[in-house]
C-alpha cells in the first residue's frame, strides 16, 4: 500500500511537470508570433491583401505576382491573401482599418492618405508632373522621407511605392471637349478630396462612388460619366454604357500600398523586409501589364463603338490651377517645393 501510494505521488508529479512545460512552450510560441524582433520563427505568416479593382485588372495581376515573390522568396512562410474588387470594403474604410492595426496591406492613394498628412495630396494633383517618371522620383525624395514620418505617426506604414496607376482619362455618356462641356455632368469620382475639387473645378458634379458600383450607377443615370486609366474603366464595364472617352490625361497617377504601423511592427524583420523587396519588384511588373493593357484596350474601346475625342489640355489645365489654392493645410510652399524637386531632377 505504502509503494502504491508513493507511485502514485511520482506519477501526478510527473503530470505536473509535464503540463507547466507545456503551457510555458505554448506561451513562448505565440509571443514568437507577435514579436518584431523575430528572426527565426517558421510560423507561417498570412496577410490580407485589399484594393478595389477587378480580376485581370494590371492591378490585380500585380496583386497575384506579389503573392508569388513573396510565398516564393519566403519558402511559403508568407501567405498573401488576395481580396480585390472592394471586397473587405471601400479604399477610405480599408485604409481606416489599417490605421487601426488590422491584419491588411491596402493599396491607397495619396489622395486618401492626405485625410491623415494633407501634404500627400500634392502627389495626385491634376497636371502636377508631365510623366509618371516624375513621380516616382519624388518618392526618392528627402520630401517624401518626411512624408513617410509625418504618416507614421499617423499610424501609417508605406511598404511599397513604385505602383503605376495610370494616365486617367474621362468616358462619358455625351462627348466632353472642352471644359464648358462638363457643366452640371455628374461625373464618378473616388472619394476624396483631391478629386472631387479637381471636377468641381472643371464644372462639373463631383460624384463619389465606390468603383463597383460604377456600372450599375452609370446604368440608372446616377452619374454622367466616370474618369479613370482606360484598363480600370473596362474592368468595370463602363465603356458598354458610356460612349465617349476624351483623352483629357488630368492625372498622371502612381500609388502606394499600405498597412498599420502597429501590424507591422507586430512582423518579423525579414517578413517586413521580403514584403518590401517583392512588392517593389511586383510594381515593376504591374507597369508593364499597363502599358500593354492600356494600348489594347484603346483599340477595343474603338471596336465597340467608343468615339475617342482628342482635347485641347491646356484648356483643362487652366480650370484646374485653382485647386493648388483649395488646401490651406497644406505646408507653406508646398507647391514651389515640388516645381523646384522636378526642375533639379537628375536627368
Amino acid at each position: 500500500m505504502v509503494r502504491r501510494s508513493k507511485w502514485m505521488s511520482v506519477l501526478v508529479v510527473a503530470m505536473l511537470v509535464a503540463f507547466l512545460t507545456a503551457c510555458s512552450s505554448d506561451s513562448s510560441s505565440s509571443s514568437e508570433k507577435g514579436s518584431g524582433d523575430s528572426k527565426g520563427s517558421d510560423e507561417k505568416i498570412s496577410i490580407n491583401v485589399a484594393y478595389g479593382n477587378q480580376p485581370g485588372e494590371p492591378i490585380d495581376l500585380l496583386a497575384k505576382k506579389w503573392k508569388e515573390l513573396a510565398e516564393e522568396k519566403s519558402n511559403g512562410k508568407i501567405e498573401l491573401k488576395l481580396y480585390p474588387s472592394s471586397q473587405l470594403g471601400s479604399e477610405k474604410d480599408v485604409v481606416e482599418q489599417a490605421t487601426m492595426g488590422n491584419n491588411v496591406i491596402v493599396m491607397a492613394g495619396y489622395d486618401f492618405l492626405m485625410d491623415y498628412v494633407p501634404d500627400a495630396g500634392i502627389l495626385t494633383a491634376p497636371y502636377i508632373t508631365d510623366s509618371v517618371d516624375d513621380l516616382l522620383y519624388l518618392t526618392t525624395t528627402d520630401w517624401f522621407t518626411e512624408l513617410h514620418e509625418a504618416l507614421n505617426g499617423k499610424g501609417i506604414h508605406i511598404v511599397t511605392t513604385n505602383t503605376v496607376y495610370g494616365e486617367r482619362h474621362l468616358l462619358t455618356n455625351d462627348p466632353v471637349t472642352t471644359p464648358e462641356d462638363l457643366d452640371g455632368m455628374k461625373i464618378r469620382v473616388p472619394n476624396n478630396q483631391m478629386s472631387i475639387a479637381t471636377f468641381e473645378a472643371l464644372g462639373a458634379t463631383a460624384t463619389p462612388t465606390p468603383l463597383g458600383d460604377l456600372y450599375t450607377s452609370l446604368q440608372q443615370g446616377l452619374i454622367d460619366g466616370a474618369e479613370n486609366p482606360l484598363p480600370v474603366l473596362q474592368g468595370v464595364k463602363a465603356q458598354e454604357v458610356s460612349k465617349h472617352l476624351s483623352l483629357t490625361g488630368h492625372q498622371k497617377f502612381i500609388t502606394t500600398w499600405i498597412a498599420g504601423q502597429s501590424f507591422i511592427e507586430t512582423l518579423p524583420e525579414d517578413v517586413v523586409q521580403i514584403l518590401k523587396e517583392t512588392g517593389d519588384e511586383a510594381g515593376d511588373y504591374g507597369r508593364g501589364v499597363l502599358e500593354e493593357q492600356t494600348e489594347s484596350v484603346l483599340d477595343e474601346f474603338k471596336g465597340q463603338g467608343v468615339e475617342i475625342h482628342e482635347v485641347d489640355v491646356e484648356q483643362f489645365k487652366e480650370k484646374v490651377q485653382s485647386v493648388y489654392e483649395e488646401f490651406p493645410e497644406w505646408t507653406p510652399g508646398l507647391y514651389d517645393r515640388i516645381l523646384e524637386l522636378l526642375e533639379n531632377r537628375p536627368s
